[in-house]
């Protein structure tokens, strides 16, 4: 077996990120997969500068509309399978990439917000359901599944600064609440509680408006999700509070596999 390392970011745009110089420390951590959301680029644009070091293989999903979501996938992994997953992403919005590696199906995965208009609440949600549907058929086939990135909804009132003044704010709706329910129910891991339980004050979005990470009044919307076939490989999962340069910060998964 040997300990792999994944981090999940939404970097809020991947060449601000690169003139902040904010992703250097990736050069000194083992990292096997790197999962980057609301990277707003096309895979041209993704800036060679970002760190030293040179991932073999780079995914990248772009949205049709330029400038908005976007997901980059870096890794040393050679893929088996790497595809944008139209299945789900059916408005070509740039929001998954899937990763087939040895038996394993690895989702980069940005969720849509549902804060806009109820049009897009509706969208959020059978996203949600179309996502499920298919890492549920995958799973059905033998194939562990690793899930990362920006969901868009904090889980439970611990999982959010302001769960009171929230409850009817999209990424709190009861709803959003009980897909998540779901997903667990269908047999995944929140690796994140899984390690360190009812762990407060771990929040890994923050409002940019009211200098809200300085006070932490934030919201826990960015995880990683396995199939419970892998729940014994799970060695660490962690929140990189300490890494600035977007409005959320990474988080992170070490499985040994």
């Amino acid at each position: 077996m040997a300990r792999m390392t994944f981090i999940s970011w939404n970097v809020n745009g991947i060449r601000s990120i690169d003139k902040k110089e904010a992703l250097r420390w990736i050069d000194d951590e083992a990292t096997d997969i790197l999962a980057l959301q609301e990277i707003k680029a096309e895979d041209h644009q993704v800036p060679e500068s970002l760190f030293t070091r040179s991932f073999a293989h780079l995914c990248v999903s772009s949205s049709h509309k330029k400038g908005q979501s976007g997901v980059a996938l870096f890794t040393d992994i050679e893929p088996e399978y790497c595809s944008d997953c139209k299945e789900v992403d059916v408005l070509h919005e740039g929001r998954i990439n899937e990763l087939h590696f040895g038996n394993i199906a690895f989702f980069n995965v940005y969720f849509p917000n549902g804060k806009r208009n109820e049009e897009r609440l509706e969208y959020k949600m059978a996203f949600y359901d179309r996502f499920l549907d298919y890492i549920d058929t995958l799973k059905e086939k033998g194939k562990s599944i690793i899930v990362c990135g920006d969901v868009n909804t904090a889980h439970r009132e611990i999982d959010l600064a302001r769960p009171k003044a929230n409850e009817g704010t999209s990424g709190f709706l009861p709803m959003e609440r009980e897909w998540m329910d779901k997903l667990l129910d269908h047999g995944y891991i929140d690796t994140f509680r899984y390690v360190k339980g009812d762990e407060p004050d771990c929040y890994s979005w923050w409002s940019m408006r009211t200098r809200a990470r300085v006070r932490n009044v934030g919201w826990r919307i960015d995880y990683f999700f396995v199939s419970e076939d892998l729940k014994e490989k799970i060695v660490d999962a962690d929140i990189l509070d300490d890494v600035m340069g977007s409005d959320h910060c990474p988080v992170k998964l070490v499985l040994e596999i």
